[in-house]
């Protein structure tokens, strides 16, 4: 059995809903998962599952999440080859060139740790809605393909 974990940061709520979403369609597809916050996560853990998921939101104007630095500067210190990545998360398009840069900037990390793009990123605009719990399961799916 594949095995997940699901690392999300938020502060409206917005993040972990997207994380839940990810979590329940792994789990329908038959993937091991462990979802758990940002702060309380060390970066080694993605050493030990198949799929690894970060759902991080941009803060103001392209600013990462504060509680999840240490998290994204540990990730240069684990090796991630044969792990297969997603990034999903929101923001919000007031923000303009800024939206959703902490997708972007987890993905670059992520690779570089030595891991495998499993999905494109998913960048949602405030709460996910029909359109975006449609989006995230897709996501979840090629993960899984991925990893196969």
């Amino acid at each position: 059995m594949a095995t997940a974990h699901v690392v999300f940061a938020t502060i409206t709520g917005n993040n972990e809903d997207i994380a839940d979403i990810i979590t329940e369609k792994l789990e329908q597809l038959g993937v091991n998962v462990t979802e758990s916050e940002i702060s309380q996560t060390d970066a080694d853990s993605f050493e030990d599952v198949d799929i690894c998921v970060v759902c991080p939101y941009t803060y103001d104007e392209g600013e990462l999440p504060e509680e999840g630095m240490d998290f994204y500067d540990d990730l240069e210190d684990v090796d991630l080859s044969g792990k297969v990545y997603g990034v999903a998360g929101s923001g919000d398009t007031f923000y303009g060139d800024d939206f959703c840069v902490a997708v972007d900037a987890y993905g670059k990390k992520l690779q570089a740790a030595g891991a495998t793009q499993g999905a494109d990123n998913v960048k949602i605009n405030l709460e996910p809605e029909e359109k975006d719990i449609e989006t995230l399961d897709a996501f979840a799916e090629k993960l899984v393909d991925k990893a196969k």
